[in-house]
């Protein structure tokens, strides 16, 4: 076997509607041979990995894999299970996954498998093929080794406990949860203008000042004792000599700490003597240049989580122990303990493994033990200095029983250091007393406290330590979500995504928009190219500038990465027809139709669909419970408009030349589509259409219909705000249109509308992008040779897997098929130039297939050439309008005897 493909779909796509990875495998030798046909197979696989015996598979008990092992299941399917069981045993539990065979592909299947991190999920397929391979050869293999590193990777890139606490807590609400980089556990909760970041539990909110000041111990004991809160007495230390100075003037016993030192790290306490403070200062040399001599203070070691200005957790930390049993050194007595399932390495786990290092080793001799040591049953051996978690120590939930004087003083603490999240280190004998009434203290106040304990702890109750940093961040009712619409569709993605744009900008939002033509902030662009996948959508629900945004889903992001985001606040699929199919395993028109379903189906609010349409009809199925379907059409007499009004639904038609909003006991003008620029008077259908689609999806996001009318009367097809859809120009005597038609439906929408545009002939210069499938380039070298007076055919400046010239000659190859004349200049300039010259007087010269703006003037050269952008033509206005931009006439929506379905008023009103 060897693994052909793997490519990670980030979002909701094809397969799934969460992230997943897809890869192809293949099967080669192994192709078509079941698990009950090589001998002892199953009893190798289970041998090397036994915990495939909880495997549920289509039984849906554990068990039920290794029963289809038994009974003959492929060798793709086996992989699946195996790959899955790799990254549940070195991390998160994952469990989703399927396998097919890929069509027209012999030994090649197809495995979708879940996964929490990348890097994991790529390394456990590629084990999981060279261990299924290793059963089948009946060949050793280093399972325990493998996984050991598969868990050092895990340690290394995965998210740490406090971390995925946040995290988990996010998603519990809805919050999008981002990681920003796969090496730090950098996260953006939220997106555009209402994004938070969070790394560990820093937050946005935390102020630089405050944790540098949380970070030196001195300075913070400083602020906190002018503060009349209780600390020890001690002094900053560089040498041994101020150290053991410091010793005798703070008296023993004392504690010996890095000045700016985390997690336990060079910590000693309870010294007494010189050689102790020697030992204690050079450890915690080795963690920073200077450090802290401070009065020891006695009692128990507490942890209080305050979150703003609130008190979420309160832990008791206790050291890492063993209790002795008379029979074991202390050696297996850690051992033993380092079994417990809660316990792992470093924060993998509830609680860290008890290191036997050179600290444990001082921490038994000062207690006149050894490793090796046995000791009478019942004796408790301490195995370190200090109670933290990070070094084997355990924690008990106090929070009930912290006294309220005590919490006063933690959260004055933190707002004095100035943090949002803080741990408050205190050390007290009773945690239910006052902390004065007990000469308690506060030794330390952390930034990015860990909090682990709270939400692990070893006894008590859990603490959602997690969503109360959450709940600072995001009140309740907020889900950090900016609105989101996604556009997709075989036609007209681009010029609907761009008009909704612009009206969204009129509303007052600052919107960011993907197209085909690159990434846009506010009318500025700041990404070139083609930006209709996952990257650029992301790229612009991390922009902390965007309040809105409307994102262009091309098919071939979906299924190369799948979405950006999980949902939408509205999906507009605008129609499905013949392109792109034969590639990427899509044949089909009906699957086509499912890949740009995958938009459909992650609406929350509404799903604009074209009720002319029967592949987008069929996708208001799976509309999600409690979202809205609404429809757009020519015709407000179409079966399926007047069976959705008559259910109640909404629906936006034309009607006597207006755009008109119907349903739920009403229907509003919008605007006149002759008064829409893009709509070049009325005389561009398949704008319309965009229009309609584009003022369904505005309703649906709730903007008023006066806003939706005047941001549409100003988006014009120019080459400045739609480039290469529908610009025109004035050539001489001849009218220009550049367009970047590329598919038959396509095609012939801009003839319908370039026939309207002139009264002379129509002289096309042709092409068509060279992946598409030969029948599909046949039908568009008839369709424009037949529907072109003359029509000129060249080869784009691509290289989409066809050689020099064959694109060309299978357009040829169709337009010999109509028996109209036609010519062939393989260079788009030189086919331009010849082109122009074919033009008579008030000809209109079409240049289809463009793909780029320099092109024109670089055929043209010199020539005179005057943009005319598309306006309106200039008519009535309306009543009621105090706008001469918005609308043009009264529309008779609902003139007697013109209504088929009740659910439709008898009038228009005028828009709010």
């Amino acid at each position: 076997m060897k693994i052909v493909e793997t490519r990670f779909l980030r979002g909701p796509n094809l397969h799934a509607r969460k992230p997943c990875m897809l890869a192809v495998i293949d099967l080669q030798e192994l192709d078509e041979i079941g698990s009950h046909e090589i001998e002892e197979f199953t009893d190798r696989l289970l041998a090397m990995l036994p915990t495939l015996h909880e495997h549920h598979c289509s039984p849906g008990y554990p068990g039920g894999f290794v029963e289809r092992l038994r009974e003959g299941t492929y060798m793709g399917h086996i992989t699946e299970h195996v790959m899955l069981e790799l990254q549940s045993l070195a991390g998160p539990e994952v469990r989703f996954g399927k396998t097919r065979m890929i069509r027209g592909r012999p030994r090649h299947y197809r495995i979708v498998a879940g996964y929490r991190y990348e890097g994991l999920a790529e390394q456990a397929l590629t084990h999981a093929v060279e261990i299924v391979h290793a059963a089948a050869r009946r060949e050793p293999y280093d399972v325990a080794g493998m996984l050991a590193g598969l868990k050092a990777w895990t340690c290394r890139h995965g998210l740490g406990p406090s971390t995925q606490a946040i995290v988990d807590a996010a998603t519990a609400r809805g919050i999008p949860t981002l990681r920003l980089s796969e090496d730090e556990s950098l996260f953006q909760l939220g997106w555009g203008a209402r994004q938070r970041r969070v790394q560990a539990t820093v937050t946005g909110a935390s102020s630089f000042i405050a944790v540098e000041i949380a970070s030196d111990k001195e300075l913070t004991k400083q602020l906190l004792s002018a503060a009349g809160i209780p600390v020890p007495r001690g002094h900053v230390v560089s040498t041994l000599d101020d150290a053991l100075q410091a010793l005798q003037d703070i008296g023993a016993p004392a504690t010996v700490k890095p000045l700016d030192g985390n997690q336990g790290k060079g910590v000693t306490t309870a010294i007494r003597t010189p050689e102790e403070m020697k030992t204690a200062f050079e450890r915690a040399c080795c963690h920073a240049s200077k450090v802290i001599v401070e009065q020891h203070v006695a009692g128990r070691d507490h942890r209080v989580l305050v979150v703003n200005d609130r008190i979420v957790a309160a832990s008791r930390r206790l050291p890492p122990m063993v209790i002795a049993d008379g029979v074991h050194s202390v050696r297996e007595l850690v051992d033993r303990e380092n079994t417990d399932p809660r316990r792992g390495v470093g924060h993998e786990a509830a609680l860290t493994r008890i290191p036997l290092d050179a600290a444990a080793a001082e921490c038994l001799a000062a207690q006149g033990l050894a490793e090796e040591t046995v000791l009478e049953e019942g004796r408790c051996v301490t195995l370190r200095g200090n109670a933290n978690l990070s070094t084997g120590g355990t924690a008990q939930d106090v929070t009930d029983i912290l006294h309220p004087d005590t919490a006063a003083l933690c959260v004055r603490a933190a707002r004095r250091i100035g943090l949002d999240v803080a741990g408050i280190d205190l050390v007290c004998r009773d945690i239910d007393r006052p902390l004065q009434e007990q000469e308690g203290a506060i030794i330390e106040v952390n930034a990015a406290p860990g909090i682990r304990m709270h939400e692990h702890p070893s006894e008590g109750v859990q603490r959602r330590a997690g969503a109360a940093i959450v709940d600072g961040l995001f009140p309740p009712g907020d889900d950090g979500r900016i609105p989101v619409i996604g556009v997709t569709g075989t036609n007209g993605k681009t010029t609907t995504t761009l008009a909704i744009a612009e009206v969204l900008r009129a509303h007052g939002w600052r919107t960011g928009y993907t197209t085909t033509e690159g990434v846009f902030v506010d009318g500025r662009r700041v990404m070139e190219g083609d930006c209709t996948g996952y990257w650029s959508a992301r790229s612009l629900l991390t922009d902390p500038d965007v309040d809105a945004a409307v994102l262009e889903t091309a098919r071939g992001g979906i299924l190369k990465r799948g979405l950006a985001y999980d949902r939408c606040d509205v999906s507009v699929v605008l129609n499905i027809s013949a392109d792109h199919l034969g590639q990427d395993g899509i044949e089909t028109l009906d699957e086509l139709a499912e890949v740009k379903a995958v938009v459909a189906d992650v609406a929350r609010k509404a799903l604009v669909l074209n009720a002319e349409d029967e592949r987008c009809v069929a996708m208001a199925a799976n509309a999600r419970a409690g979202g809205e379907v609404v429809y757009f059409a020519f015709d407000l007499h179409h079966p399926v408009v007047t069976s959705h009004l008559a259910e109640g639904g909404r629906a936006v038609v034309l009607r006597d030349g207006a755009i008109v909003l119907v349903g739920r006991d009403d229907a509003r003008a919008v605007v006149r589509a002759d008064r829409l620029p893009f709509t070049f008077g009325g005389r561009a259908r398949h704008n319309i259409a965009n229009a309609l689609a584009a003022v369904a999806a505005l309703v649906a996001m709730k903007v008023p219909l006066q806003t939706i009318a005047r941001g549409l009367v100003r988006f014009a097809c120019s080459s400045e705000a739609n480039p290469l859809r529908m610009n025109t120009y004035q050539l001489h005597d001849v009218k220009l249109v550049v367009d970047y038609a590329h598919n038959l439906a396509a095609y012939r929408c801009l003839l319908d509308t370039c026939r309207t545009l002139g009264a002379g002939r129509l002289v096309g210069v042709v092409s068509a992008p060279g992946d598409r499938r030969d029948a599909e380039l046949r039908e568009i070298g008839r369709f424009c040779a037949e529907g072109f007076d003359e029509t000129i055919f060249y080869e784009l400046d691509e290289d989409r897997g066809r050689p020099l010239g064959d694109t060309v000659r299978v357009l040829r190859e169709g337009a010999s098929a109509s028996g109209r004349p036609f010519e062939v200049v393989l260079d788009m300039r030189e086919a331009l130039r010849l082109g122009l010259e074919r033009c008579r007087h008030g000809d209109v010269l079409v240049y289809a297939c463009a793909t780029h703006m320099s092109d024109i003037s670089a055929a043209f050269g010199t020539i005179p050439l005057k943009e005319e952008c598309s306006t309106y033509v200039p008519g009535l206005r309306l009543a009621w309008s105090s706008d001469p931009d918005v609308e043009a006439s009264r529309p008779a929506v609902a003139s007697s005897g013109n209504m088929r379905r009740a659910a439709v008023l008898p009038h228009v009103q005028r828009p709010d």
